[in-house]
């Protein structure tokens, strides 16, 4: 594969793969049955605000980016465009799609959603632009601090989901089954979707990221 062709594939794996990671959120919203750590957040401030869970998400985003500085890691492309990307595809598939009121009509909406998020994690980080902005928060944090990634990543989210359930943030069976899920689901993923690297570099793309730490947004 061409260099040209190789950096053509990665850049759709890495917008599609970010436009159904915020489908893939949108569905888990509708089914009402509990949602990711950081998007229990996004609806408890959605439910404080008035704003869109979408644009809720794209505030926290940017703001979440604003830590890499003292941090000091370095934003690629992939960091950028997950920040609107994500938060605008969510909330047109909240438009778009009917509310479910049924639980044979919302359990299938879980599940639905958890599966589709391990492809859109397998695609837009094996697209290898950069981490997403929550993400290098986790890996700075462990870069700064010496502890280990899984108890930065373990430390930040049950600040963001018990902070977002306090403001009304949905958790339930389905926050748990998307915990013990998304892991194997996003290694599955990545192997599939994984394009082989070459020696030329672009200056869009940060790399050097941890995949063990990027499992989810």
């Amino acid at each position: 594969m061409s260099a040209q062709s190789r950096l053509g594939r990665r850049l759709i794996q890495l917008y599609v793969g970010l436009a159904l990671y915020g489908t893939s959120s949108a569905l888990l919203v509708e089914a009402g049955l509990g949602l990711e750590p950081w998007n229990v957040l996004h609806q408890g401030l959605a439910e404080l605000t008035g704003l869109t869970i979408g644009v809720v998400s794209i505030f926290v985003g940017a703001a979440v980016l604003l830590l890499w500085i003292p941090l000091r890691q370095r934003p690629g492309l992939g960091t950028v465009s997950n920040v609107f990307v994500v938060g605008i595809a969510m909330d047109g598939t909240l438009a778009a799609i009917p509310d479910a009121h049924t639980l044979t009509v919302r359990i299938p909406l879980l599940l639905a959603g958890i599966l589709l998020n391990g492809v859109a994690t397998g695609l837009y980080i094996s697209a290898r632009f950069g981490p997403g902005p929550r993400d290098g928060l986790m890996t700075g944090l462990h870069q700064r601090t010496g502890r280990s990634i899984r108890l930065m990543r373990t430390a930040v989210e049950i600040a963001v989901v018990a902070t977002g359930f306090a403001l009304g943030g949905t958790i339930g069976i389905g926050t748990v089954l998307y915990a013990v899920s998304i892991g194997p689901l996003a290694q599955l993923f990545l192997r599939l979707f994984d394009v082989p690297s070459a020696s030329d570099s672009s200056t869009i793309v940060a790399t050097g990221q941890p995949r063990r730490a990027i499992l989810r947004r």
